[in-house]
């Protein structure tokens, strides 16, 4: 166990990711700044040790509808798009100025399906990547759901997540969310659900462990997408980690090797094709 969790110190090309739960408060849902602050200061803090780090990130939909007054979760896609719109420019606007106090440059990249699926988009889309991490810049990134009734449908960023790592060939995926990591069972609802430290391989077993649900009103992706994530992930030959974003300082505590979240360790598979693993995801649903 410690040796496993000794490798992640010499992980370079790291994606992180945190959903829409882990950047609001839960009795307002407005933006908590104090967490995006800590964020990115730990994001600044692992590429000033030599890390080229991107940042997926939720929240679009949420910080539109908050700008325009809309209670409810929006159901109607145009609304969904509106909001969208609206909570892009101002969630990109709020990370560049907290980036900007530490001398980061950030960029924002949005994608669709599309872009991963059209193999001249894919080639531009990696290319694009390379030269902005080349460059020392944090690639900001997000679905583009303004244009894109697909990810709207079915996406989550745990998925998008997982897709960028193989994409760029990450190391490591880190998923921030509103749990420790994987359990034998959704421990919201057993007690006696045991916690899982590390995965070997992702077995049938371990796959059926994914619930439907998830434990927020906020997001789209509960356990199930993060199961999804990790067959991406350690298919391409990145090591994945789910850890609680309750306290974000826990970014460098597992950059340091320490044992915390759920480590899915990374069996590159030389057969896997992403533009066809996404083609066929959503198959009998």
């Amino acid at each position: 166990m410690s040796e496993l969790r000794e490798l992640i110190k010499d992980k370079k090309r790291i994606v992180v990711k945190i959903g829409s739960s882990s950047l609001q408060h839960p009795e307002t849902g407005d933006l908590d700044y104090n967490k995006m602050e800590v964020l990115v200061r730990e994001l600044c803090n692992m590429i000033n040790s030599g890390k080229e780090v991107v940042l997926v990130t939720s929240g679009a939909i949420s910080v539109g509808k908050k700008a325009v007054h809309i209670k409810d979760k929006p159901e109607e896609v145009s609304v969904k798009q509106a909001c969208a719109a609206i909570g892009q420019a101002r969630l990109m606007m709020i990370y560049q100025k907290i980036f900007a106090e530490y001398n980061q440059v950030a960029a924002q990249v949005l994608l669709t399906k599309y872009t991963i699926t059209n193999a001249v988009s894919r080639r531009n889309a990696r290319n694009t990547f390379r030269e902005l991490l080349s460059l020392g810049v944090i690639p900001i990134v997000n679905e583009n759901d303004t244009i894109s009734t697909f990810e709207i449908k079915f996406g989550d960023n745990d998925t998008l997540s997982a897709i960028v790592a193989a994409l760029i060939d990450a190391d490591l995926l880190i998923l921030l969310s509103d749990i420790d990591g994987l359990y034998t069972d959704n421990p919201r609802t057993n007690p006696d659900a045991e916690f899982i430290e590390v995965v070997d391989e992702l077995t049938e077993d371990i796959m059926n462990m994914g619930k439907s649900e998830t434990g927020s009103n906020v997001g789209t992706g509960g356990m199930n997408t993060k199961l999804t994530a990790a067959k991406i992930a350690t298919n391409a030959g990145a090591d994945m980690i789910i850890a609680n974003s309750s306290d974000i300082h826990i970014l460098h505590r597992i950059m340091d090797g320490r044992n915390f979240g759920t480590l899915f360790k990374a069996h590159k598979d030389p057969n896997f094709y992403l533009p066809e693993f996404i083609e066929h995801m959503h198959e009998g649903e």
